[in-house]
């Protein structure tokens, strides 16, 4: 991988993809920026804006614990629908009433 032509989400996907492993943000950070070796005039500059491309970039996930992998690892979340489960649609009943009691309360004031 030619690093000096690739963006530093570019390097940081590849650095993760071939660790296997989520990286401290600071530990992934510092190594892109080493491996494109591009001079940087302040140090906490430019891991304030390599963080900020990882973190609007959908191929990253924030594990929590200031932990970043990559979106790949985590299986995709299932949605429940609403027909599926008999008790919510049951409950969307109980809610439907429980607002028209209020606003019929609302309206009588």
């Amino acid at each position: 991988m030619n690093y000096a032509k690739s963006s530093e989400t570019d390097v940081a996907y590849y650095i993760l993809s071939k660790k296997g492993e989520p990286l401290y943000y600071k530990d992934l950070i510092t190594e892109v920026i080493k491996k494109k070796a591009k001079p940087v005039q302040s140090l906490s500059h430019a891991i304030a804006e390599v963080y900020t491309q990882i973190n609007m970039d959908s191929r990253f996930h924030h594990l929590g614990n200031s932990m970043w992998g990559l979106t790949e690892w985590n299986p995709p979340e299932t949605k429940r629908s609403s027909a599926s489960s008999g008790t919510s649609s049951s409950s969307s009943v109980k809610t439907s009433r429980r607002r028209e009691k209020l606003l019929e309360g609302i309206q009588e004031s």
